[in-house]
C-alpha cells in the first residue's frame, strides 16, 4: 500500500537532493559545451568546401541516427578498448554533448537561413569581415527564431540526463534507486522523483519565457499593426 511517510521523507532525502543538483549542473554544462559545437558544425554544413559539408553531414546523421544510450555505452565501455579511457563524468559529458550537439546544428542552421540574405549582403558590402557579419548582423536576428527550439532542446536535455544512470553517474534517477534500496518503497520514490524533474523544468519554462521576452523585445510592432525588424547592417551604413 502506498505510504505518504515513505513519500515525504524521499522528498527531502540528500540523496535525491544530491541528484537534483547532479542533474542540473549536467544539463547546464552539456548545453554550454554543446551549443558552441552545434554553431561550427552548422557553419559546415553551410561551408562551400566539400569536404567540410560532408563531414559535417556525416556528423549529425550519426548522432541523431543513433540512440544516445548506445552513444554512452560505447564512450564509456569501448573507448578505453582503443587506449582513450574517461571517466564517468567525462563519458557521460561527453555523449550528452555530442549527440545534442547533432541536434542543436539544425535548430542554428534553421535560424541563419530565417535571416534575409540581403542583411549580410548589405553587411559585407559596407567592407565587414564575415566572421562580424555572422555575429553582429545574423545571429542577432536568428536569436529571435533559435530561442524558443533552444529552450526546448534545454527542457529536453534535462530529462535526457537519466540515461546517464546506465553508466553510473549519480544523477537524480540513480539516487533515487540508492534511497529506495532502505525501505524498497519504489513507488513513491519514483514519484518523488518525478515531482523533482517537475519542479525544475517548470522553474526552467520561467526562464525560458523570460528569455523569449527579452530577445522579443527587438521585434516590435509598429503602431501601423506591421512588424518592425532593426536592421543592423543599415544602421551601421548611417553611422
Amino acid at each position: 500500500m502506498w505510504s505518504w511517510e515513505a513519500f515525504f521523507s524521499f522528498l527531502h532525502n540528500p540523496l535525491m537532493i544530491q541528484g537534483a543538483w547532479t542533474t542540473v549542473w549536467l544539463t547546464a554544462v552539456s548545453m554550454a559545451l554543446a551549443l558552441p559545437l552545434a554553431v561550427l558544425v552548422a557553419l559546415g554544413r553551410a561551408s562551400h568546401l566539400a569536404p567540410v559539408r560532408l563531414l559535417a553531414g556525416f556528423y549529425v546523421w550519426l548522432m541523431r541516427g543513433t540512440p544516445l544510450l548506445v552513444q554512452l555505452v560505447i564512450i564509456y565501455t569501448g573507448l578505453p578498448q582503443l587506449g582513450l579511457r574517461l571517466g564517468v563524468i567525462s563519458s557521460a559529458l561527453t555523449g550528452l554533448v555530442l549527440n545534442e550537439a547533432a541536434y542543436l546544428s539544425e535548430i542554428v542552421r534553421a535560424g541563419v537561413l530565417s535571416v534575409p540574405r540581403g542583411q549580410s549582403e548589405a553587411a559585407r558590402a559596407l567592407g565587414m569581415p564575415p566572421w562580424r557579419v555572422f555575429r553582429v548582423v545574423v545571429m542577432p536576428q536568428a536569436l529571435r527564431v533559435m530561442v524558443p527550439p533552444l529552450g526546448n532542446s534545454f527542457n529536453g536535455l534535462l530529462k535526457t540526463t537519466t540515461l546517464v544512470s546506465v553508466i553510473s553517474v549519480e544523477e537524480l534517477l540513480r539516487r533515487t534507486q540508492f534511497a529506495v534500496q532502505t525501505n524498497f518503497r519504489v513507488l513513491e520514490g519514483l514519484t518523488a522523483a518525478a515531482l523533482y524533474y517537475l519542479a525544475m523544468t517548470t522553474l526552467w519554462g520561467l526562464v525560458q519565457r523570460w528569455l523569449e521576452a527579452r530577445v522579443g523585445r527587438g521585434h516590435q510592432t509598429s503602431p501601423s499593426g506591421g512588424r518592425r525588424t532593426k536592421s543592423v547592417a543599415l544602421e551601421l551604413e548611417t553611422r
